[in-house]
């Protein structure tokens, strides 16, 4: 059985789900009809099933089924929770997307520029300036940092493209793990000039930091997107707090102050 059986699944599940075949608030199929329709096993069912979860599209109950909790948002989401590149999200939400390279360079990081984010002083580094439209309307502007010795080779077509296809598949990199802060702020010259802004005055900003699997940033970027087009994404659980053991005096709970 491919190793990529479970995506299969995944995808087929979430487009059931996504299409209403699977409606919000019901069960789904039961692990074992599962196996039988995907003639797989049940630890392939399982790892569909998890990735379908974690991007709050089912929710898991304990010996009672597992149930649909997505529901259709006005604006299609990008997902904070998880990472993927432009292409990937517009292509998720059945959107048309096209890329337009603003500016592309080299530089080396300075005090400012290692301060903003974190790449060491000295550090040689790529700098990528981009236009994204959704459906042909300009709603993204991308800035984005690459280390050049963990990236190298990079060009102005690649950017245009995918640059996480060629850092996945050209240079065998994996993408671990992102940090991000999300804020709104004013718009800028460059977001005038660039975006079709309809009127407004500030913009979602998403800042980043990219690691790959050893533990290295190779990646830092600043993603400013147009309100209307603008929703995230996440799949949070909420955690009980565990008890704490009672005093020896018997003198009640500890309260943490």
């Amino acid at each position: 059985m491919p190793k990529s059986k479970f995506k299969a699944i995944y995808k087929e599940l979430k487009a059931d789900i996504e299409s209403e075949r699977l409606p919000y608030q019901s069960l789904m199929p039961s692990e074992n009809q599962l196996i039988i329709r995907f003639d797989c096993s049940r630890n392939t069912v399982r790892r569909a099933i998890a990735m379908l979860a974690e991007e709050g599209y089912v929710q898991p109950m304990h010996g009672r089924g597992v149930r649909v909790i997505y529901t259709k948002t006005q604006t299609p989401p990008f997902l904070i929770a998880g990472i993927e590149s432009f292409g990937e999200s517009a292509r998720r939400n059945n959107l048309k997307t096209t890329t337009k390279l603003i500016r592309f360079t080299e530089l080396t990081a300075d005090d400012h520029i290692s301060h903003r984010t974190g790449f060491a002083v000295g550090t040689e580094l790529y700098y990528v300036q981009r236009v994204r439209s959704l459906d042909g309307d300009p709603c993204v502007f991308d800035v984005n940092l690459f280390d050049k010795k963990l990236v190298p080779g990079l060009t102005k077509d690649i950017c245009v493209k995918s640059i996480y296809n060629y850092i996945e598949k050209d240079l065998n990199m994996s993408i671990v793990m992102s940090k991000r802060t999300i804020t709104v702020e004013r718009i800028t010259q460059i977001d005038e000039d660039c975006l079709n802004l309809k009127g407004y005055d500030t913009l979602a900003v998403v800042t980043g930091q990219t690691f790959n699997s050893e533990g290295v940033m190779f990646e830092w970027t600043q993603s400013r997107h147009r309100p209307d087009y603008f929703t995230f994404q996440t799949t949070a659980m909420r955690h009980k707090e565990k008890k704490k053991a009672p005093q020896e005096d018997g003198g009640g709970w500890e309260d943490g102050i």
